[in-house]
């Protein structure tokens, strides 16, 4: 008789047997921000005005790094996927958590557009293209699958009150922007004629799909703000993420004006030249605008102790969608204000992205940040601090300091 020998698991200090790859058991989508956020330190610097000793080197760089994150990060979720379904079948579930879903999708097409940018200088042209187009391919499917059923999980299965809208809701519908934005850098690739057309219109197709579904969410966020109040302290800095689906849309229209003609007969290609210009230019007006209100209110939540949180990559994707809109505009305005703003929003960029970086690393190291959850009241909600402000029920949502996946109700006050 045969007797199958079954691998004995470690036992933790409770005497309980430790579930395998259980470091990555908390490791939600959300994580994928961390390479978007990359990758887009790659792709503006690239575009950038003039030229800087040392940037297009440190611009390779970074692409690499976020080519290797997003490995990294696909062989992780993997991993949690293999061994903690039930766990990743309860982020999908969860209303704070499917969001970030639209995250892997975005993770692939910004470093799909880096690499034909950037790594085409260390990989060559020929393999840029092979690598971009696969991830623009797999990136679009996910983005179109997450634009469509998040919103459905979110009306079928979850329980949503107006009151817990958050910035977050925007991840999955901007998704579909992020390919339209990306893909016409393949126009130049493919054979003249129709198979260019089509992939130029259908990346103008994307934009619409999602500059309409962020016209719908848009209000109720910031009704949310307006009837409720400030967002939880670690909620705060997705307030930024707002300014993603306005800098990636004048990014995509700008790409529509520069590969429109020669692809799209007459008059439309100019068309999309003037739509770079009189769609992109109020858009970032208000987008400066959302910036100065989202730092006002980062800047208020910091006084009132909020501490480094994943949210914190909030800070550097929807930055880079501005610089590289305003980079667009310089292309097709010829003004240098827009050359200067975009130097100015990537040294923004910049510092956002290396703060983000070194306090991740330092979770990551210390094991924090792969640590279940406990739940934790943000500071400046409990009520002994405001004794005659009533509480309200505030947004069930994700406190992502630690980097977990533990749900927690935090009830803020309206000052």
């Amino acid at each position: 008789m045969v007797t199958a020998a079954h691998p004995v698991l470690p036992l933790t200090a409770a005497g309980t047997r430790r579930p395998r790859a259980a470091a990555v058991r908390h490791l939600g989508p959300n994580w994928y921000a961390s390479v978007m956020g990359t990758a887009i330190v790659a792709t503006a610097g690239a575009g950038l005005p003039g030229t800087v000793p040392g940037l297009r080197t440190f611009c390779l760089a970074v692409w690499a790094l976020s080519a290797v994150l997003l490995i990294t990060l696909l062989g992780a979720r993997a991993l949690h996927w293999t061994h903690h379904r039930d766990q990743a079948r309860a982020h999908l579930l969860d209303p704070a958590m499917a969001p970030f879903y639209g995250c892997l999708a975005m993770a692939l097409l910004a470093v799909g557009g880096a690499t034909l940018v950037v790594g085409r200088d260390w990989i060559g042209t020929p393999a840029a293209v092979a690598v971009d187009a696969v991830l623009f391919a797999v990136g679009t499917v996910t983005a179109l699958a997450a634009a469509l059923a998040v919103p459905y999980l979110m009306i079928v299965h979850h329980r949503i009150r107006p009151d817990q809208a958050t910035p977050v809701w925007l991840l999955p519908l901007v998704a579909p922007m992020v390919s339209a934005a990306v893909g016409p850098l393949l126009i130049p690739h493919l054979p003249p004629g129709q198979a260019r057309e089509a992939l130029l219109l259908g990346c103008f197709a994307l934009f619409g799909l999602s500059l309409l579904a962020t016209f719908v969410m848009l209000p109720v966020i910031f009704a949310r703000l307006l009837t409720g109040g400030p967002l939880p302290l670690a909620l705060t800095p997705t307030l930024f993420l707002v300014l993603g689906p306005l800098g990636q849309s004048t990014t995509a229209t700008g790409k529509f004006g520069d590969f429109a003609p020669g692809v799209v007969p007459a008059p439309y290609d100019q068309g999309f030249a003037l739509l770079a210009v009189l769609y992109g230019v109020p858009v970032m007006g208000f987008a400066l605008l959302w910036l100065g209100l989202a730092a006002a209110m980062v800047a208020r939540a910091r006084r009132r102790g909020m501490g480094f949180s994943m949210t914190w990559w909030a800070f550097t994707f929807p930055v880079g969608t501005c610089v590289t809109g305003a980079e667009s505009l310089a292309r097709h305005t010829g003004l240098l204000i827009f050359d200067w703003l975009a130097v100015a929003l990537y040294a923004l960029l910049i510092a956002a992205w290396a703060v983000a970086t070194v306090r991740t690393l330092q979770g990551v190291i210390s094991g924090a940040l792969l640590a279940a959850r406990q739940p934790a009241k943000s500071a400046g909600t409990d009520p002994a601090e405001h004794p005659r402000v009533p509480r309200r029920p505030g947004p069930v949502g994700y406190v992502l300091h630690l980097g977990g996946a533990e749900p927690t109700h935090v009830e803020p006050v309206k000052d």
